[in-house]
C-alpha cells in the first residue's frame, strides 16, 4: 500500500510517499480503508519529535481517520461492522478497565496511547484500529467532516464542558480563532448559550470567526493590549473560562482577562511549555488552572453526535491530495489555516 511516511524526525523534507506492507489485524482489532485523515498540531510535533516518543520507523503519522471497515480480527464480531460500513475512529486509545478507565478519565490511563503519534495513523490506504475505537458515520454525513471533527472536537468538548463546565451567559475567550479546536471551542460555547470571545491574526480570521459564532473579535497584531480591550468588551466582568492553548505567548495576558471565579483550560502550548503564575491572583479571586487532554470515550461519541445531528459543524479550511500531505503540513507550520486542514486519500466510495 501507498503511506505517507518518515524515517527520521525532523522537517516536512522528512514526510516521503513510499510503498510499505499492508497491515494485518489482529484479535480485537480491524482494517479500515482510509478515506480521509485531517491534520492536527500533534502531527507536525511527531514529525518534529517529542520528549521521550520513540517510535517504530518509518512511522506513520495521522490521528483523525474515516473510512470504511476492510477486515474484520478475531473478536470482533460481536461489535456489529461489516466490511464496507462507514466509520470514524477515536485516536485516543485507553485500555477501558482500569481505575481511571472507569472513572471516565480515559486520558490517565497507564496505557493511553494516539493513533499517529504513538502507533502508526491514517496516512495510508489502510489503517489497523482497535474495534472498541469505531463509530459508524450515518448516510448523510461525509466522511470528511467526520475526519475534521473527531480529534478536534472531543478534545474541545472536554475543555469546555468536562473540565471548565462552561453555563449559560457565561463569558467563554478562545485564543487563536483559526486551530480546529478553537473553532470547535467557539462553536460549542455558542450552542451552549454563552458570549463567545475570540483574538485571531487577520480581517479575514475575524470575518470567519464571526461567522461561526462569535460575538466579539479582537485583532491581536494590531491590539496589543487585547486582553485590556477585552476586558472592557465584557463590561469589566472579565471571562469566566478561557481556553488557552497557544501557551507562554499569550498566558499571563490570558489570566489576567479572568473574572472572579475564572477557569482556564489548557490542552498545549503551541509557543511553548513554559507558563507564568501569580499565585495572588489565583487564591485572592478563586481562579482555577486546569489541563485537559483529548476526552473519554463516551465524551467522544456524545460530540460526534452533536456534529452527525448538524449541531456542530466542522471548518475545513482546505483538502489536500494524498501525494500533497507535505504541502498541508507547511500550511499548519505556517498557520495559514482557519479550521480543519484535510488529507484525501481515497476519498468518499463510489465518488
Amino acid at each position: 500500500m501507498k503511506a505517507v511516511v518518515f524515517h527520521e524526525h525532523g522537517p516536512v523534507e522528512n514526510l516521503s510517499l513510499e510503498s510499505v506492507p499492508v497491515p494485518e489485524p489482529g484479535a480485537g482489532d480491524v482494517r479500515i480503508k482510509v478515506a480521509y485523515c485531517a491534520l492536527n498540531h500533534l502531527d507536525l510535533w511527531t514529525r518534529d519529535g517529542l520528549p521521550g516518543l520513540k517510535l517504530e520507523m518509518p512511522h506513520i503519522g495521522g490521528s483523525d481517520i474515516s473510512g470504511t471497515v476492510d477486515t474484520l480480527g478475531a473478536g470482533t464480531e460481536r461489535y456489529g461492522f461489516q466490511p464496507g460500513d462507514r466509520v470514524v475512529v477515536n485516536p485516543g486509545v485507553s485500555c477501558g478497565h482500569c481505575r481511571f478507565c472507569r472513572m471516565g478519565e480515559d486520558p490517565l490511563c497507564d496505557t493511553y496511547h494516539i493513533l499517529g503519534e504513538h502507533t502508526r495513523g491514517g496516512y495510508a490506504e489502510y489503517a489497523v484500529v482497535p474495534v472498541r475505537s469505531l463509530m459508524s458515520v450515518p448516510e448523510g454525513v461525509p466522511l470528511k467532516t467526520a475526519a475534521a471533527a473527531s480529534l478536534a472536537y472531543q478534545t474541545a468538548y472536554r475543555m469546555v464542558v468536562g473540565r471548565a463546565k462552561l453555563r449559560p451567559r457565561e463569558n467563554l475567550l478562545v485564543l487563536g480563532a483559526g486551530s480546529g479546536v478553537s473553532t470547535a471551542c467557539i462553536q460549542i460555547g455558542k450552542m451552549l448559550g454563552a458570549t463567545v470571545y475570540t483574538i485571531t491574526s487577520s480581517d479575514e480570521k475575524m470575518r470567519l470567526a464571526k461567522a461561526i459564532g462569535a460575538d466579539h473579535v479582537v485583532d491581536y497584531t494590531k491590539d496589543t493590549e487585547w486582553e485590556k480591550t477585552l476586558y472592557k468588551l465584557s463590561g469589566k466582568r472579565g471571562m469566566d473560562v478561557v481556553v488557552d492553548h497557544v501557551g507562554e505567548a499569550t498566558w499571563v495576558k490570558s489570566m489576567r482577562t479572568l473574572g472572579k471565579g475564572g477557569r482556564i483550560v489548557t490542552c498545549g502550548g503551541t509557543t511553548g511549555p513554559k507558563l507564568q503564575l501569580d499565585v495572588r491572583h489565583l487564591f485572592w479571586k478563586g481562579h482555577t488552572v486546569m489541563g485537559s487532554t483529548m476526552a473519554n470515550d463516551q465524551e467522544w461519541r456524545e460530540v460526534m453526535g452533536l456534529v452527525y445531528a448538524g449541531k456542530l459543524e466542522p471548518v475545513i479550511d482546505t483538502e489536500f491530495g494524498f501525494a500533497d500531505l507535505p504541502d498541508a503540513h507547511r500550511r499548519m507550520e505556517e498557520a495559514e489555516q482557519f479550521g480543519k486542514i484535510v488529507i484525501r486519500v481515497a476519498g468518499e466510495p463510489d465518488s
